[in-house]
């Protein structure tokens, strides 16, 4: 019996000692969209800046799909020990308004480690149709309704959810064209064989500074930087308090040890600071945000009540 009791003791003391040294082998970052897309472009930003710190190489593994609920279901199911990392996005709070049956709960299943950045949407058409502002957009397809659809990087995605609410908001039927990622999505609607994409600034920054892309309006309550000439949606289409932004962090399987949610905690709030990865943001239209893990969790509750609304509101289903 003292025998088992000093093991148990010894065992105890010793855990706080391993969390201290993760890690110790390479980081899997999963990631619900391919590569080049808008989400791709800052988690590996992020994970170059948290591996350089950690002395760890975190290894970014795209999952793409279904909304993002195939990586969600296999960040959720993964060991709880540090070394599989969910760079996630408004998507784990978005599904569970628009699909019935999930891998994964929402709450249960992660364990919140911090925010990392967040992206704003702009409306993009393609430049070949006769529309310069958001009313002559509107305007052209109230007159042909069976020549516009708006393209998203998959059903169930926050551009899908922000092209479908725009839709109602204003109006229009338009069909929904959903692609596996922003990057074939963009390349449809730049090609023509799709019109218009809700979608996020960095993304479209490239399109749009090449003219393959028209930018009509910002999805959010302020002018972009990145975009000081383009109005808000509430400016150019008398849409009060629309604001659609592409919110991302790190989660963790639920039972991750305390010690290294907060180790992984420190280290995004430290990559929030160095001027480098704040500088690669910037130049994308992306802000870094960080804070706490607990912050983090509230955020997650709050965002789960907005986007049922939205859902409700916009009539958007899973296609």
């Amino acid at each position: 019996m003292k025998k088992s009791i000093a093991f148990l003791l010894a065992a105890l003391f010793a855990f706080p000692a391993l969390a201290q040294t993760y890690p110790t082998k390479p980081i899997r970052m999963i990631l619900a969209f391919p590569p080049g897309g808008p989400t791709d472009i800052n988690a590996r930003i992020f994970a170059l800046k948290l591996g350089e710190s950690m002395n760890q190489q975190i290894i970014v593994d795209n999952k793409p799909g279904a909304g993002g609920n195939i990586a969600a279901a296999e960040a959720a199911k993964a060991p709880a020990d540090g070394y599989t990392i969910f760079y996630n996005t408004s998507a784990i709070t978005i599904a569970p308004s628009l699909y019935s049956k999930l891998n994964y709960d929402s709450l249960k299943d992660f364990a919140p480690v911090g925010l990392t950045a967040t992206v704003p949407l702009v409306l993009v058409v393609n430049p070949a149709l006769p529309v310069k502002t958001v009313q002559e957009f509107v305007a052209y397809t109230k007159a042909n309704p069976t020549k516009v659809n708006y393209a998203s990087s998959g059903s169930g995605t926050i551009t899908h959810l922000a092209g479908a609410l725009f839709a109602t908001q204003i109006g229009l039927a338009m069909q929904h064209i959903p692609y596996k990622g922003s990057a074939p999505a963009l390349v449809d609607v730049a090609g023509g064989q799709t019109q218009m994409m809700i979608d996020t600034i960095n993304t479209i920054l490239p399109y749009a500074k090449d003219n393959r892309l028209r930018p009509l309006a910002i999805a959010i309550q302020r002018r972009s930087a990145a975009l000081p000439d383009v109005p808000t949606l509430e400016e150019a289409a008398k849409l009060p308090g629309f604001e659609m932004s592409a919110w991302q962090g790190i989660v963790v399987p639920a039972a991750t040890p305390k010690d290294v949610v907060a180790r992984l905690n420190a280290e995004i709030n430290k990559a929030v600071q160095n001027a480098d990865l704040r500088q690669r943001l910037a130049t994308q239209g992306a802000e870094p945000l960080g804070g706490t893990s607990e912050a983090y969790a509230a955020y997650i509750r709050s965002e789960l009540g907005r986007w049922s609304k939205v859902v409700k509101d916009s009539g958007a289903k899973a296609d």
